[in-house]
């Protein structure tokens, strides 16, 4: 477990450690801030990101007014031990402008992945209504069909060169892929870990 004393503080600006924070489901940055000791000791007890205020020099839990707190998943250390990466589960908006992050990025980056947490939460929950708890309702069989049926579309749009309604039909692919990797108990974290074993 990491802990403050595993950072160079040296290369510190204030002896300060800038903390990077992402999410830990769609992997969009979300902000940056600072903590001192007392501060990352904090975030780790509480498991919940506190940052220390420069301009208010005193700590601060991200949220501890909006409610939109950082959960704390996983913290890593950067190669030079000079600052630190928390991926957290967001509570609301990051930003105060009430944005996911604080950085401009489009809103469609790293959607994937949370759809992929919508459909797990469908899984669930099973609401009644939902497309998704239907396709579940009726099982692998339907959903297996689902996803060879847009991808014959997705092909066909590809051979006749059309790229709006590949994209279309690749997407439908995508959603009910992710469908059926959710009844087999198989996440994109899978996929990418099989990948980069196919990529050494």
């Amino acid at each position: 477990m990491l802990t403050f004393d595993d950072f160079n503080l040296e290369k510190c600006a204030d002896g300060l450690l800038p903390v990077i924070v992402q999410d830990a489901a769609t992997l969009k940055v979300l902000m940056l801030g600072y903590m001192n000791r007392e501060a990352f000791d904090k975030t780790a007890l509480e498991g919940r990101v506190t940052f220390f205020s420069r301009t208010r020099n005193q700590l601060w839990t991200k949220g501890e007014t909006s409610g939109n707190f950082l959960l704390v998943k996983e913290m890593y250390a950067d190669c030079d031990s000079d600052t630190l990466l928390i991926k957290a589960t967001p509570i609301g908006p990051t930003c105060h402008r009430g944005t996911t992050s604080c950085f401009d990025t489009p809103d469609s980056e790293g959607f994937i992945r949370h759809l992929q947490g919508v459909i797990q939460q469908r899984h669930r929950d099973m609401p009644e209504g939902s497309y998704t708890t239907k396709l579940f309702i009726k099982g692998v069989k339907k959903i297996a069909q689902k996803v060879g049926e847009e991808a014959v579309e997705s092909v066909v749009e590809a051979v006749d060169g059309n790229r709006d309604r590949f994209i279309y039909e690749a997407s439908d692919m995508i959603y009910h892929l992710l469908v059926l990797m959710e009844q087999m108990g198989c996440t994109i974290e899978d996929m990418e870990r099989e990948l980069a074993l196919r990529h050494k």
